[in-house]
C-alpha cells in the first residue's frame, strides 16, 4: 500500500468506528430490548404485540437485503445509496419522539398503529441500507482485516449503546410522561445524526461496474443459478438457517431463572451486565481470530457454545451457573453475528458480492421469523426444557454441517476470511 492508500485506510478505519460508536449510543436511548417496548407497555398490555417490536427489526434487516442487490451490483460507488437509504433508518426516531410528545392528545389506540408505522419504516430503512453498507465496508477495508474491523466497531457499539440505555433509564426515572420518552427518541435522533455524519467521511474511489446492465428478470435467474451451482454456499446458507433454531433458547434464560431459580431484579441487571461485558470483549477478540485462523473455525466454536449454553441451562443446579450461561451466550450470539457477517463476504466473485449478501440475508428471514414462535410453543406445550434441547440439537447439527459441508472459499496460504 502507498502512503496515500495507509491513510486513507486510517481515516476510514477512524470514521466507520465513530459511526458505530454514535449509532450504538444513540440506539441505547431507544433499544429495541428494553426502552421501545417499555414505551408500547405504556400503549397495549399484549405481550404479542411488545414481542414483536425486535422481531420486526431483525426481519427488517434480512428481507430487503437481496431486493437491493441488482441495484447495488452496479453502482461505481457504495456511499451515496447508503447515505440516502440509511436516513430511512434513522428519520422514524424522530417520529416516535413526536408521537411520545403528542400521546395524550393522539390517544393510545392512534399512537400504537403510527408507532408501529415507524418501527416498520425503520426496520425496512436498516434492510435497504444493510446490503450497500456491508459492501462499502467490505471495499474500504482489507480483507485481512475484516472480521477484525466489524468486531472492534460492533464492540464499541455495544460499549456506547449499553451507556445509552443506562442514561435512558435515568431519564426515564427522572421525567414524567412525555418528557420522558421524548428525551430519550430526541437523544437517539441527535446521535444518530452524528453517526450519520462520520459515515459520510468514508473515502471510497469509484470501482468498475459491468457495461451491461442486467434485466430483473436475468437478475433473479443468476441467483437461481447460483443456489444450484454453488454448493458450498447452499449449505452455508443451510447452517444459517439452523443457528437461528440454534439460537432460539436464549430469549428464554431470563424468564427460565425466574421461574425455576428465584432470580431477582438484580441478578437478571448483573446477568444481562455479564453478556454485555462478554460481548464487547468477544467481537474484537473473535474477528483477530477469524482474519487468522478463519472464519468457519469461529461458525463452529460459536455454535457448540450455544449448545453448551441450551444445555447448562437445562441441567444448571443452581442460579450462579446462569452466569456460565451467559458468557456461553454472548460469544455464541457474537459469532453468528460478527463472524458470520465477515464470512458471507467470502462467498461469489467480487462483482457478485451484493448478491450473495443479499442472499444470506434475505433467505434466511423465514427462519428468523419462525425460530421464537416454536421456542415459544415448545416451552408452553412440553415446558422450557423442551425449547433448550431443541435449540441444543439445532445447534450441534449447526457445527456438524459447518465442519463437514462448508468449505473455506479463501486462500490457505494468507489464512484470511475476504
Amino acid at each position: 500500500m502507498d502512503s496515500q492508500s495507509v491513510k486513507d485506510l486510517r481515516h476510514n478505519y477512524l470514521v466507520n468506528i465513530l459511526d458505530g460508536s454514535f449509532f450504538g449510543f444513540g440506539v441505547g436511548f431507544a433499544s429495541f430490548t428494553a426502552i421501545l417496548p417499555l414505551f408500547v407497555s405504556h400503549m397495549t398490555s399484549s405481550p404479542i404485540l411488545i414481542g414483536l417490536i425486535p422481531a420486526i427489526h431483525s426481519t427488517g434487516w434480512q428481507i430487503p437485503q437481496l431486493f437491493t442487490a441488482r441495484q447495488i451490483s452496479h453502482l461505481e460507488r457504495y456511499k451515496p445509496f447508503v447515505l440516502f437509504m440509511t436516513v430511512q433508518e434513522r428519520l422514524p426516531y424522530l417520529g416516535l419522539a413526536a408521537v411520545a410528545w403528542f400521546l395524550p392528545s393522539l390517544g393510545t389506540k392512534l399512537a400504537l398503529i403510527i408507532t408501529f408505522i415507524l418501527l416498520i419504516w425503520q426496520g425496512l430503512g436498516s434492510g435497504l441500507t444493510a446490503n450497500g453498507w456491508q459492501n462499502l465496508i467490505g471495499k474500504v477495508m482489507p480483507a485481512d482485516y475484516l472480521a477484525t474491523f466489524f468486531g472492534v466497531q460492533t464492540a464499541a457499539a455495544n460499549l456506547f449503546g449499553s451507556a445509552g440505555a443506562v442514561i435512558a433509564g435515568i431519564i426515564l426515572e427522572q421525567y414524567s410522561s412525555p418528557m420522558n420518552f421524548t428525551l430519550c427518541f430526541l437523544i437517539a435522533s441527535a446521535m444518530l445524526v452524528c453517526s450519520w455524519y462520520f459515515l459520510s467521511r468514508n473515502r471510497e474511489t469509484s470501482h468498475q461496474v459491468p457495461l451491461i446492465i442486467e434485466n430483473r428478470e436475468h437478475f433473479w435467474e443468476k441467483v437461481r443459478k447460483n443456489l444450484k451451482h454453488d454448493l458450498n454456499f447452499r449449505w452455508f446458507l443451510v447452517t444459517r438457517m439452523l443457528s437461528q433454531f440454534g439460537m432460539m433458547a436464549f430469549a428464554f434464560y431470563i424468564v427460565y431463572a425466574v421461574k425455576y431459580h428465584n432470580m431477582n431484579d438484580v441478578t437478571a441487571g448483573l446477568m444481562t451486565g455479564t453478556l454485555f461485558i462478554i460481548q464487547v470483549v468477544a467481537n474484537p477478540l473473535l474477528g483477530w481470530i477469524a482474519d487468522r485462523m478463519g472464519c468457519k473455525g469461529v461458525l463452529e466454536i460459536g455454535a457448540l457454545f450455544a449448545m453448551f449454553s441450551s444445555l447448562l441451562a437445562w441441567q444448571a443446579p443452581s442460579l450462579n451457573w446462569f452466569y456460565l450461561v451467559f458468557i456461553l451466550d454472548g460469544v455464541a450470539n457474537t459469532a453468528f453475528w460478527t463472524i458470520g457477517m465477515a464470512y458471507t463476504m467470502d462467498f461469489g466473485p467480487k462483482e457478485e458480492r451484493p448478491t450473495y449478501v443479499g442472499m444470506s440475508n434475505t433467505l434466511i428471514a423465514p427462519a428468523t421469523i419462525l425460530a421464537p414462535f416454536l421456542g415459544g410453543w415448545l416451552a408452553d406445550r412440553a415446558g422450557y426444557s423442551s425449547t433448550f434441547i431443541t435449540a441444543a440439537v439445532m445447534s450441534l447439527l449447526t457445527a456438524v454441517l459447518l465442519h463437514f459441508f462448508v468449505h473455506d472459499a479463501r486462500s490457505k496460504s494468507k489464512l484470511v476470511c475476504n
